[in-house]
This record gives structure tokens, C-alpha cells and sequence, in this order.
């Protein structure tokens, strides 16, 4: 661990209920839209496979994060623990968005997450695909940012 990287708890090996709330405080950050405070929750040399793109460091994390914001408007993202073991968590996903034209769409995907024992994410692997729906097919309405605690998740919306 780096001298500049807090503790982030909860810290690993995690119980069913950290890995839940690490999988929550995730998707909080992430629904802020924040790429400064996002990266935070990332070792300082994390490495990421999202999609084609092969990240490593916090100053790309923010970069990518940017750049994914500047077009992915009224994003809203809801993240469901699928399992863990020790320091590693697998979750799914799916968040909705729409582009400069109004269009809209509904992600979907799985992630692996590793982390260092200081509860830092060090290896992020993301495989996402999107769907095109129409606005009448969208399922995430909460005001932008943290989903309300009592907004279904991805298993009551049959996600």
C-alpha cells in the first residue's frame, strides 16, 4: 500500500454483508458522477479492463470517467453483489442513459473487482453490453444521483 492511500473500509477478506456494502458504496459513487471522488476508491496504480479499454492509474480512471459522463446523460446505474471470496468480489449491473440525440439506452454487465488490504480496488475487469430502449421501456427514475434505499434493485425489476 501506497503511503498516499487511506484505508478504505470495509477491508478484505469481506463478509456477505461488507461485500454488500462495498458493492453499494461503489454504486453510490459512481451515481455522483464525481470522477475525482470515484477514483479514490482505486489503488493509485489500479488496473481496469472495461469494455476494449485497458486503464491503469487513477489519472485515467478520471479521464475515462470524463469522457464517459460528457455523453452518457441522465446516467443512473444500480450494481447487485453476485458473489465473494476473500478479496474478490463479482457483481452485475445495469445502468441507463441517454446520448446527445435523446436516445436511449440500458446497460448491462458483469464485474470482477480484486482489492489491496487496504479496501482499495486494484483490478477492475468490466464486460458491458448495451441495448437501445425507448424512454417509455425505462426503469430507473430516481433524481440523479444515490438510488433511494427504497428503490427496487436489479433482481425485483427482473433485471
Amino acid at each position: 500500500m501506497s503511503t498516499n492511500e487511506a484505508i478504505k473500509k470495509p477491508v478484505p477478506p469481506f463478509s456477505r454483508e461488507e461485500a454488500e456494502q462495498k458493492v453499494r458504496m461503489a454504486e453510490d459513487a459512481w451515481n455522483s458522477r464525481a470522477p475525482e471522488k470515484v477514483a479514490l476508491a482505486y489503488t493509485e496504480n489500479s488496473r481496469w479492463r472495461n469494455r476494449h479499454e485497458f486503464i491503469e492509474g487513477r489519472q485515467q480512471i478520471v479521464k475515462f470517467l470524463q469522457r464517459k459522463w460528457a455523453t452518457e446523460h441522465e446516467y443512473r446505474l444500480i450494481k447487485e453483489l453476485w458473489c465473494h471470496d476473500g478479496n474478490r468480489i463479482a457483481v452485475r449491473f445495469a445502468y441507463e442513459w441517454h446520448d446527445n440525440n435523446h436516445n436511449w439506452f440500458r446497460a448491462y454487465g458483469n464485474e470482477n473487482w480484486q482489492f489491496s488490504s487496504a479496501g482499495l480496488m486494484e483490478y477492475r475487469h468490466a464486460s458491458i453490453n448495451d441495448l437501445a430502449i425507448s424512454e417509455d421501456e425505462r426503469l430507473f427514475y430516481w433524481p440523479q444521483g444515490r438510488r433511494p434505499d427504497d428503490h427496487a434493485g436489479l433482481s425485483e425489476l427482473g433485471l
